[in-house]
């Protein structure tokens, strides 16, 4: 048997430093509830934004795929995998985001990863934003283009690295619409304006973005009216689509070379048909109910301007994080907002950086106005405390 005390030292100093994660059992329930330890409390650390995956449509889509082709799509989409259902919603995807062609992934890291790495070659330069999701980060290195990192709050930064890689073969900067972490939104005016002006592709990741924020839904590149001068959008359907998997909305040249390079999507089973089904079905929606998206805006926007005090980041996103600093605070505070009745995480190290330990809040359409009241009172008294 292999020996594994070598693991013993750094497990205890996980704990010790107020890092180890416990892996709880957490039961989701309908509209942005769920159960913990038998007990059913607000749910605010789902990004399952517009709470659709329990909405009954959308369930009923998944059911009638079921019953259609059962569960798993039993290969990679260029073998067999790829069903009726997974070419309707990337022909759903496509309309929606208004793009020439779409391509589904297993998963928005998946999206990531793969798309990154397979139109960014090692001849190139790629510029990657400090606080990118890991995936991102991933594909980045991945792709062997030489890595440059900037921060969005400091565009002066990426301005000069891209009049100095002026020589290169191409360059590409790659980022987040919304910072998963911080809730804030992606400069992308500012960034397209810099991509014309070094003869850069922009690529954007609207994982937080899609269905949230613009008058469709489709985002922050809609919302800020980039939609045209950014060269590939990545999505998820994860987050307040409510189901599974990724997705590029792009030209058919991408379409194209995505389908015979991305690694992450050429050799992974496809999704599963009911799971495409439901998220037809959640895009259906996204369209057609936008008073969903309003209330979530308007709670975000409210939840926001009562916790001001306590925020580093500006933005009028669902994710709001109160940064407290230390792990083991951080902890206590998520426990004690979990005794009356609100699941919220507690992020720390590595997925932000040290010493800025937070809780991170995530607004669902379930929530109203007297939630939103009594959590910002009891963050209110923790943190004067």
């Amino acid at each position: 048997m292999a020996d594994w005390d070598w693991l013993d030292a750094d497990l205890r100093r996980l704990r010790e430093e107020g890092l180890w994660r416990d892996v709880r059992t957490i039961k989701s329930l309908p509209d942005g509830w769920c159960e913990v330890a038998g007990r059913r409390v607000r749910n605010l650390s789902s990004n399952d934004y517009l709470n659709f995956a329990h909405d009954p449509r959308v369930v009923a889509a998944a059911k009638e795929a079921l019953d259609d082709v059962g569960v798993g799509a039993g290969a990679s989409a260029l073998v067999s995998g790829r069903s009726p259902w997974h070419e309707r919603l990337e022909s759903t995807i496509s309309d929606f985001e208004g793009t020439e062609a779409a391509v589904l992934f297993p998963s928005g890291y998946a999206a990531n990863v793969g798309t990154v790495s397979a139109l960014v070659s090692d001849h190139d330069v790629v510029f990657c934003d400090r606080l990118n999701h890991a995936s991102l980060v991933d594909g980045c290195r991945m792709s062997g283009a030489r890595l440059r990192v900037y921060r969005h709050d400091r565009l002066e930064i990426l301005e000069r690295e891209l009049r100095k890689s002026s020589g290169d073969c191409r360059r590409w900067i790659v980022t987040d619409a919304v910072f998963s972490m911080d809730g804030d939104v992606a400069p992308l005016v500012e960034l397209c304006d810099l991509a014309e002006r070094f003869d850069a592709r922009v690529i954007v990741d609207e994982a937080h973005g899609t269905g949230v924020f613009g008058a469709n839904g489709r985002g922050v590149c809609e919302h800020l009216g980039v939609d045209d001068r950014v060269a590939v959008r990545i999505g998820t359907l994860s987050k307040a689509v409510g189901t599974l998997g990724g997705f590029v909305a792009c030209s058919n040249p991408v379409r194209e070379w995505l389908w015979h390079s991305a690694r992450t999507q050429v050799f992974s089973t496809a999704l599963p048909p009911a799971v495409c089904a439901a998220a037809e079905k959640s895009f259906e929606l996204i369209r057609g109910e936008p008073e969903r998206r309003a209330h979530l805006q308007s709670l975000s926007v409210d939840f926001r301007q009562r916790m001001a005090a306590w925020l580093s980041t500006d933005g009028d996103g669902p994710i709001v994080p109160i940064r407290v600093g230390r792990p083991e605070e951080t902890l206590t505070m998520s426990a004690e907002l979990l005794k009356a009745g609100f699941l919220v995480g507690a992020i720390r190290p590595p997925t932000v950086p040290h010493g800025s330990s937070r809780l991170r809040i995530c607004m669902t359409a379930g929530c109203d106005q007297s939630e939103v009241e009594r959590l910002s009172q009891l963050l209110a008294s923790m943190t004067e405390g």
